[in-house]
């Protein structure tokens, strides 16, 4: 084969570039991944053996493009030995390369994706990282390489050039997460007259946290996190753009899949006043084991101050009033037994209209409460809230004042009510095995026919089969017809709806959610009742 060797320096470099561009489009889904796994690796490693079509076949891709661009295509000009041939060529495999890249990038993005990549300041210095990473290893390649056409099998390791990239690059971000993290807490703390509230657990933080800043704002200016804001960037990012002198009380939801995450939290918010609401196997998949999520949600007990906070527990009868006994501050538990509960509740009514019952809170009375909030668990992380604001000098009015106001929070509950048309109970946020039995209790007080349409749970580690089997199992009582989403993971599911002796001929499994859309319009009613249970985020898709 006759080759063309560039004599000018920069024309050697185009041939470098040939795959260097083409990966860095061909990367979007693999940093789609990054990103949505919150740029921690194991989960992105996770991701990437989950999808390994979406993963692999783009480096694969990329080394094809390559080869077509730095190999076939020029031999025309190779066979007339044309110099000039040689150097027009050159000048136009790069646009090659490009739409190589782009057309690899959209064969093997997501397919409509819930949480689109969204191409942050954080994505566009880690494109950079990776460009510069890139570059290097096709440079030192083609320098090491006899033959240049070699070098371009390098895409064949692009989810872990992808991976690398994120490790040069995570020393930057840790230095710019720190900057925005004191920036934050000084202006979080620059008010030492304001009330700091810290909230989480494995399920319901979220919920606590809407309802506590509804009832809060009776008396006081309350700020709380927006949405699902609850990692040091997120609440970093909250109270720069959102906190004023004007606010009384802030509200800070804090997250966790990791040993340690809440300990960071508390060091950012400093909070008095901590609420745990629950301890479960969420996020099993990255702690292993409940002991160790149980032990990083004390966490916030633990970055309390000594004098002058308050803890709120739930008495669950498990890792929460454990919790409770143990804890040396002043502290509060909620729950249904009047003779342990510091704040309770009875005469408890649930309907698909809401819940009527009566809250009591030691030495401060008891009054009638109603909300539109679904579900008994609801009424849970009512308690919570009513005993913080109680604490901080609410009346009983005013409490009720604010659960009468309580509206649902998106995704979690939420009743869609459509004159003529069926009732939609959207619940699809998250799932786990506690809420997922407190949606089917909800459901199962409908009227028939009641329809699920469901991908089951996630991120519970090696007992995921085992939990979705028993919410298959559930389900049978409290369903009429049950649309699984899904392949291999939603087995369990439906073996345990047949363990039930739930009738098969209305169990229907589909590959994805447009199709169960797609199936629901052909059979439903418009006095059906259809609740959407989990909607798994899309690097949990199977592909």
């Amino acid at each position: 084969m006759i080759k063309i060797v560039p004599e000018v320096l920069w024309l050697s470099w185009l041939w470098i570039l040939v795959p260097v561009l083409c990966c860095l489009f061909a990367s979007r889904t693999l940093l789609h991944y990054f990103q949505l796994e919150s740029y921690q690796f194991p989960g992105y490693f996770r991701t990437l053996w989950r999808n390994k079509k979406n993963s692999f076949m783009p480096g694969v891709c990329a080394v094809v493009v390559s080869l077509l661009a730095t190999v076939v295509l020029p031999l025309p000009a190779m066979a007339l030995n044309s110099k000039f041939l040689g150097y027009a060529y050159l000048v136009l495999i790069l646009p090659i390369a490009v739409a190589g890249g782009l057309l690899i990038a959209k064969l093997f993005r997501p397919k409509n994706a819930k949480k689109k990549f969204v191409i942050t300041a954080r994505v566009k210095r880690l494109y950079v990282v990776h460009a510069i990473v890139m570059l290097l290893i096709s440079r030192l390649l083609a320098e090491f390489y006899a033959t240049m056409y070699l070098f371009v099998a390098w895409p064949l390791f692009l989810p872990l050039i992808v991976a690398l990239s994120g490790l040069l690059a995570w020393p930057i971000e840790k230095a710019i997460s720190e900057c925005y993290f004191r920036d934050a807490r000084r202006k979080l703390l620059a008010n030492d007259r304001l009330i700091r509230i810290g909230i989480t657990g494995s399920y319901g933080k979220t919920s606590v946290k809407h309802i506590l800043g509804t009832i809060l704002s009776e008396k006081y200016p309350t700020l709380i996190t927006p949405a699902s804001f609850n990692t040091p960037m997120g609440v970093s990012r909250a109270i720069r753009e959102r906190l004023t002198p004007s606010y009384q009380v802030f509200v800070g939801e804090m997250g966790a899949r990791h040993v340690g995450d809440i300990k960071e939290m508390c060091r950012l918010v400093k909070p008095t006043i901590g609420i745990i609401t629950s301890v479960g196997p969420q996020h099993l998949e990255t702690f292993k084991t409940i002991d160790r999520i149980a032990g990083t949600k004390y966490e916030l007990i633990e970055g309390l101050p000594q004098e002058g906070s308050h803890c709120y527990f739930y008495d669950d009868g498990a890792y929460c009033t454990q919790m409770y006994e143990k804890t040396q501050k002043t502290k509060v538990l909620c729950g249904r037994d009047p003779e342990k509960s510091d704040c309770w509740c009875d005469k408890v009514s649930v309907s698909q209209l809401g819940s009527t019952f009566t809250l009591h809170i030691r030495n401060k009375g008891s009054i009638e409460c109603h909300t539109k909030l679904l579900g008994e668990h609801n009424i849970q992380n009512i308690l919570l809230a009513a005993a913080v604001a109680s604490d901080l000098g609410l009346s009983l009015r005013q409490i009720s004042h604010g659960i009468e106001k309580l509206q649902p929070v998106k995704n979690r509950l939420e009743l869609i009510t459509r004159p003529g048309g069926f009732t939609i109970i959207n619940d699809a946020f998250n799932s786990n095995p506690v809420s997922s039995r407190a949606a089917l209790q909800v459901l199962k007080d409908f009227p028939q026919r009641r329809i699920i349409i469901t991908p089951g749970m996630v991120e519970l580690g090696e007992k995921e089969a085992d939990y979705n089997y028993e919410f298959g199992k559930a389900m049978a009582g409290c369903v009429d017809i049950a649309i699984i989403v899904g392949k291999k993971r939603v087995q369990p599911i439906i073996d345990g709806l047949k363990e039930a002796e739930f009738d098969e001929r209305n169990i229907h499994r589909v590959d994805s959610l447009n199709a169960s859309t797609a199936l629901l319009h052909s059979m439903v009613r418009p006095t059906d009742t259809v609740l959407y249970e989990n909607d798994l985020p899309d690097n949990y898709e199977e592909a």
